[in-house]
């Protein structure tokens, strides 16, 4: 399982200088490279080193850092023709999609560049790193990190490492391989709903409330369109300086809620089961004034945070089918559109049991989870001989 790990590093004057420079001359000559492979058609990463290379070498680039820029640029094209080929930028005619597909991709000053062993090397014991810039290779970099994070690099780092510069601050980000943890045998399925009101409900109990990250949310967007209509110096300065705030804090919250979920399932050896919510926007049908609640509704990244510590943890997880979740009583499977009378209550038309209904839900998702669990695993009964 690849995770990545971000340490800061903390550069002399002397050293930040170099880093700075050396980032805003790859990312330039990565534009150029850019010019170049759309005037020819965005050709094979081999092809367009033949007309690139050595013009790089020329500027100044060491061979791996020349071989670095060109492999960004190809892989940049790449994701572009995947998201064309997906749809995400819209219908072949629409705006965007011409936008996109008419002018090279353009690279920002402080984008990241991929360095690997041969251009950056590490020192765990003394947390300093050397690494290469168009000024030399320069020795004792010091990083901070978590004792966590510092103990998942000496002992899974692994491929390359990017450099980046985040509101005058560099960062290093790692790829590293962390083997999975093996996987038991559930004893039970513990169901998780998703939600905006609530951001996860779980069938043991747990409720993580969305109404404080709401509320932070509306304060950030309210001080956003306040700091827009300005226009002025100081106004776009704090927009930019509170820039990401907000994605930092809902991360953050995810995180806490994915930690507690899977940690409650490692204790009570039981499996998680997720919605499958993927394409839950494009169904989903609302007025104006929710589309911004629902856009920003950050439940994929919930999932990812919960698949990736599960498997850290070895713990089993299914998703699916969210359908009827939210209609069907958990008591009597009596599936009735009116059982939800509104956004917390649930009253079954069948047998008038009444609870919660984000913890209905999460019942019924546990009970679907172990449904595929069990349709999906091996079987133990001995062979018919």
């Amino acid at each position: 399982m690849k995770i990545v790990v971000q340490v800061k590093l903390l550069p002399e004057a002397e050293q930040a200088a170099a880093l700075r420079s050396t980032l805003r001359t790859v990312n330039d000559l990565a534009c150029w490279v850019s010019q170049v492979a759309f005037a020819r058609g965005v050709p094979r990463e081999y092809e367009l080193r033949k007309h690139t290379y050595w013009h790089l070498k020329a500027e100044g680039l060491g061979a791996q850092a020349a071989q670095h820029v060109i492999k960004k640029v190809r892989d940049a094209y790449t994701t572009l023709h995947a998201n064309l080929r997906a749809g995400h930028l819209g219908r072949p005619e629409s705006r965007r999609r011409v936008k996109a597909e008419s002018k090279p991709i353009a690279f920002r000053p402080a984008a990241a560049q991929p360095y690997d062993d041969r251009c950056l090397s590490w020192q765990y014991d003394r947390q300093t790193v050397s690494i290469w810039t168009m000024a030399g290779r320069i020795k004792n970099v010091r990083f901070v990190c978590s004792a966590d994070a510092l103990k998942t690099l000496r002992d899974y780092r692994k491929g390359e490492s990017d450099l980046i510069e985040r509101d005058g601050v560099f960062y290093l980000i790692a790829t590293c391989d962390v083997p999975e943890a093996e996987r038991y045998e559930p004893d039970g399925f513990i169901g998780v709903d998703l939600g905006i009101v609530n951001i996860a409900t779980t069938s043991t109990g747990y409720q993580a409330a969305g109404r404080g990250l709401g509320r932070y949310r509306k304060r950030q967007l309210a001080l956003r369109r306040k700091l827009q209509k300005k226009r002025t110096k100081s106004a776009k300065r704090r927009l930019k300086e509170r820039s990401r705030r907000e994605q930092r804090h809902v991360k953050n919250t995810n995180h806490i809620i994915a930690k507690t979920i899977v940690t409650e399932a490692e204790r009570t050896s039981a499996g998680i089961s997720l919605e499958e919510l993927k394409g839950i926007r494009q169904r989903v049908r609302l007025r104006k004034p929710q589309r911004v609640t629902l856009h920003s509704w950050a439940f994929a990244q919930l999932g990812d945070f919960i698949v990736y510590k599960a498997k850290r943890a070895g713990v089993p997880l299914v998703f699916v089918d969210p359908a009827y979740t939210s209609q069907m009583c958990s008591q009597c499977r009596h599936v009735d559109k009116r059982n939800r009378v509104d956004q917390g209550l649930f009253i079954c038309r069948g047998c008038g049991v009444v609870a919660h209904a984000d913890r209905n839900a999460s019942h019924n998702i546990a009970r679907k989870g172990e449904a595929v669990w069990t349709a999906g695993r091996e079987s133990r009964v001995p062979a018919t001989p």
